[in-house]
């Protein structure tokens, strides 16, 4: 239990779920920096000009807010930081457009965020400029999904994952090949080149990401949802994720995700491929970063990157992350067998977001308006 000390006139200072995230020294330095965040909202955060602060309910609803976004960004950075950006902001909202949250509690965290960097600005020598790429209000977000993958760019996706970071075989290379490739394999794991062995080779060439992008292309695994995955989601003899209700996302319903054969034999690679890696003794978690963390937005937004440059699929311009996937999965899904059908394959709770798929796909409307002619 918090006492006196840790609280700025009754406002908990550092939440229980962040104190146990942090160590030590870290809490520490956290608490220190919440304490002055939230003397400054109470007392100056509605218009320090004029030394007006926010009612007490209002800075306890950001302060919490705002811990919830740190966290998020810890998740995202693999560690503990303080260091915020607009990046980070924009990202967190794009990952709200898909939570089954009220639009007015979407917007009152968007407006935290600012109330953050506000306080940045003005304590923290910050200069910061935010204009939210999507911009919430209590009437909803003004922005409308619009990227998502055609099924083209699924196919070829799916085919660059087959093929990325993939090297030459071991018994195919000369020896000054093999040179060459031992020195590459060195940096990209990051250990001396006279310890890269026969085994590295194969992990180069392993199951992981494929197993990652296909599942995620037949189930519409939302970012947290590939980070939480467990082995024993898995019924690959009957071709489905078996997800229970205490581990989903919304922690609602038990879900029974379907799969396609191709997805199941990939998983059935990198599942016996994975016991042979050692940070994968004593945990159900079906895939971790190289650092051995859980998948999160920013790694596996980097890894789509690095997809769509193996495929030549432009991005400039597009609003392109994880949830492509899951929006084209939804669309597709949509068209095939409809919105119910996107409601158990995407696990929504409500209908009404399981409706906001049932789109017409742009190569359907293409054909369409051929046909005008």
């Amino acid at each position: 239990m918090q006492d006196e000390r840790d609280k700025v006139d009754g406002i908990v200072v550092v939440p229980e779920q962040s104190e146990k995230y942090l160590n030590q020294r870290q809490l520490e330095d956290y608490h220190s920096f919440r304490k002055q965040l939230l003397k400054w909202l109470l007392n100056l955060g509605k218009d320090p000009e004029k030394a007006e602060g926010y009612a007490f309910d209002t800075t306890r609803q950001r302060g919490y807010k705002i811990d919830q976004f740190y966290r998020w960004i810890w998740k995202q950075e693999e560690g503990y930081t303080l260091r915020v950006t607009t990046d980070h902001a924009d990202e967190y909202c794009k990952e709200l457009v898909y939570e089954e949250l009220s639009k007015t509690h979407k917007a009152a965290v968007q407006k935290a965020i600012k109330s953050l960097f506000k306080y940045l600005n003005h304590e923290r020598g910050r200069s910061i400029d935010w204009e939210p790429e999507i911009k919430f209000s209590s009437g909803g977000a003004t922005h409308q999904i619009r990227d998502f993958l055609t099924g083209d760019e699924r196919r070829k996706i799916k085919q660059a994952s087959l093929e990325y970071g993939s090297i030459p075989h071991y018994n195919s290379l000369d020896p000054q090949e093999r040179d060459k490739w031992k020195a590459h394999l060195a940096q990209r794991f990051e250990k001396p080149k006279n310890d890269v062995t026969r085994s590295d080779w194969e992990k180069a060439n392993g199951w992981k990401y494929p197993s990652i992008v296909y599942t995620s292309m037949d189930a519409g695994l939302r970012p947290k949802e590939v980070g939480r995955a467990k082995t024993s989601w898995l019924d690959l003899e009957n071709g489905m994720l078996r997800i229970p209700k205490g581990e989903s996302t919304k922690n609602t319903d038990n879900w029974h995700v379907a799969l396609s054969e191709r997805t199941a034999n990939i998983l059935r690679k990198w599942v016996s491929e994975r016991e042979n890696y050692d940070k994968y003794r004593g945990t159900e978690a079906l895939w971790l970063t190289k650092y051995g963390n859980p998948y999160g937005s920013s790694s596996l937004n980097r890894l789509l990157g690095k997809l769509c440059e193996e495929a030549d699929i432009p991005v400039k311009h597009r609003d392109m992350s994880w949830y492509s996937i899951r929006h084209s999965v939804g669309t597709q899904m949509s068209r095939d067998q409809g919105p119910a059908a996107v409601q158990q394959q995407l696990r929504q709770k409500s209908y009404e977001m399981a409706v906001r798929y049932d789109q017409a796909p742009v190569e359907d409307r293409q054909e369409t308006v051929n046909n005008w002619d």
